[in-house]
């Protein structure tokens, strides 16, 4: 299935500001809202579910032999008919 990007931002930000970012998103699903992700005068406005799949990944990306680049990455999915639903055994964060 080809992906269509919706919306892609990508740029440096502080610790405290990532973290800004991120309680935003918690604070709007802790309440059931839709996220809306802006920039300038693009936007998209997502409603997830109330039991989306949320998939966490931490990446090294480069040579085997040398220094490469490290991310984590959070997501979350679902199906735009609302069905569906996976589980992969219960997440920690520490």
């Amino acid at each position: 299935m080809p992906e269509e990007v919706l919306f892609k931002s990508e740029s440096r930000r502080s610790r405290e500001e990532i973290a800004a970012y991120l309680r935003t998103v918690a604070d709007s699903l802790d309440a059931g809202n839709a996220i809306t992700l802006k920039r300038g005068d693009e936007s998209t406005t997502l409603d997830p579910p109330a039991r989306p799949t949320f998939e966490v990944k931490a990446e090294r990306e480069g040579p085997a032999d040398g220094p490469g680049e490290l991310s984590v990455e959070f997501e979350l999915e679902w199906d735009e008919d609302g069905g569906g639903e996976a589980a992969d055994g219960e997440l920690e964060i520490e």
